[in-house]
């Protein structure tokens, strides 16, 4: 996994570059999201900030394969800015607590590479939080993505009762982490073991 923080810095680096390129094509060629594109190129949104965290999975020849954005919930976030109605309590908050956006696999991977691809992204995301004591995860998921998550062992509940928002369903959720999750993950075949790359030199 390749870690990058805050979008200038994620922007100078060509694989991060082309997170934000499939971003766009996977969240609004794809997926008609209404949500703003830069340069005609890029997905980039008010939440792509100094703070937003950057998780990348990359394949042998440093292509992007799989990313996701991670969000500290104590300022402004998806679930507590946009969403907090899907939550029948306040929505989560806390220096431990981040949420999980903008999850997205490549859209050239064939079926099963994407299965492999979403458990290597998925593990990954675990290391990271047990690397930086991050102890839950919070997102916002439409129905059928929520139900994956739900199902893949970790510790893992619903916020509130999933809601209609422009024709999606969509349902809030938190995930606890700790020294138990990669048993976890393991138990129901998802846990990959991963790695953090160096992109010191792939500027």
């Amino acid at each position: 996994m390749h870690i990058e923080t805050g979008a200038a810095r994620a922007m100078e680096n060509r694989l991060f570059r082309s997170m934000f390129e499939e971003r766009k094509r996977v969240f609004v060629d794809l997926l008609r999201w209404d949500v703003p594109v830069v340069a005609g190129r890029y997905e980039i949104d008010q939440f792509d900030n100094d703070r937003a965290v950057y998780i990348v999975i990359a394949d042998a020849e440093g292509e992007h394969l799989a990313s996701a954005r991670l969000l500290p919930t104590t300022g402004d976030h998806i679930l507590g800015t946009i969403f907090p109605e899907l939550c029948e309590q306040a929505p989560p908050r806390g220096g431990a607590i981040l949420e999980i956006t903008r999850f997205c696999l490549a859209r050239r991977l064939r079926a099963r590479e994407r299965l492999e691809v979403r458990n290597r992204l998925v593990s990954a995301l675990v290391e990271y939080a047990l690397r930086n004591r991050i102890q839950s995860y919070t997102g916002v998921a439409e129905w059928s993505w929520f139900q994956q998550i739900l199902s893949f062992g970790w510790v893992c509940r619903p916020l509130g009762t999933p809601g209609s928002t422009s024709g999606r369903c969509l349902g809030a959720l938190q995930i606890d982490i700790d020294g138990r999750t990669r048993e976890q993950l393991q138990a129901s075949g998802i846990w990959r073991s991963v790695g953090l790359a160096d992109l010191a030199k792939a500027a």
